[in-house]
């Protein structure tokens, strides 16, 4: 009887039982995307040959020609995507998932739904890009050995860009609306059997349109480049949730463009 009494006390718990769930959800799609997310090809190994920089920034040699996929490999990209958004983006949502639960006292389901709705805007960033990405494979536009622009040019231009984006108004609300949950959950609150999933969704929008141009950085250094990943996953924790991590966001958009001149630079020289 103990027993069945710990058990009933454990699922009374509703944050313990969505943040069980998710820390599981970040911890599977890492050891997927580790085991290479479905490709055939090691995402260890493939950093280690690129290196922290990249293979486009660091001038590695590469292989870049047409390539037109088959709809089982743009499947297999797009679930790579989708399980990368989640190990880089949950971290650093998962406060304000919990914290939807706690404001409203809702059931772990309908904070799942929450969860859930957060994730299929991800979801929807993660089928553009993957379409993206095989157009720019058909017109031999991308890495087949490192899955990274195939034109320092091009890499140049998403770098600048990137680092532009940072210092605009909507990135600066996008990232307010992240770093302020509380407004932000009291803002598109709503009501009836589908609130947890809007709710969840309008926060989806704030968090895409604060990173979805620092998500782009990927086609630089290598969509699966550990380096950039974990990078990548670390700063946009840092930017939402440390004190005064929304003043990250101008350097580093300066940062960024530097490294786009760079790399022009490099290009016309």
């Amino acid at each position: 009887m103990a027993g069945a009494g710990q058990v009933a006390g454990w699922l009374a718990n509703e944050r313990l039982i969505v943040g069980t769930a998710l820390a599981l959800a970040v911890i599977g799609s890492a050891a997927f995307i580790l085991a290479g997310g479905g490709t055939g090809i090691s995402a260890l190994d493939m950093s280690r040959d690129a290196g922290p920089l990249g293979a486009l920034l660091s001038g590695a040699p590469d292989m870049v020609m047409p390539m037109v996929w088959t709809f089982r490999y743009a499947a297999v990209v797009f679930v790579m995507w989708g399980l990368m958004m989640v190990a880089m983006m949950v971290p650093s949502a998962a406060p304000t998932i919990l914290l939807y639960s706690r404001l409203t006292g809702a059931r772990a389901g309908r904070t799942l739904s929450f969860a859930v709705g957060y994730l299929l805007v991800w979801a929807a960033f993660s089928a553009l890009a993957t379409g993206l990405q095989a157009g720019l494979a058909a017109l031999g536009r991308v890495s087949t050995m490192y899955m990274t622009l195939g034109t320092p040019l091009m890499g140049a231009a998403v770098l600048i860009g990137a680092g532009l984006y940072q210092v605009t108004p909507l990135k600066r609300a996008c990232l307010n609306n992240c770093r302020g949950p509380v407004q932000a959950l009291t803002r598109h609150r709503r009501s009836g059997r589908l609130a947890g999933l809007r709710m969840g969704m309008a926060h989806g929008l704030d968090c895409l349109g604060c990173c979805w141009a620092l998500m782009a950085l990927l086609f630089v250094g290598g969509v699966m480049n550990l380096w950039w990943v974990i990078a990548l996953a670390l700063y946009i924790a840092v930017e939402k949730l440390a004190p005064g991590g929304d003043r990250l966001a101008r350097p580093f958009g300066i940062l960024l463009v530097l490294a786009g001149l760079g790399l022009l630079a490099r290009a016309l020289l």
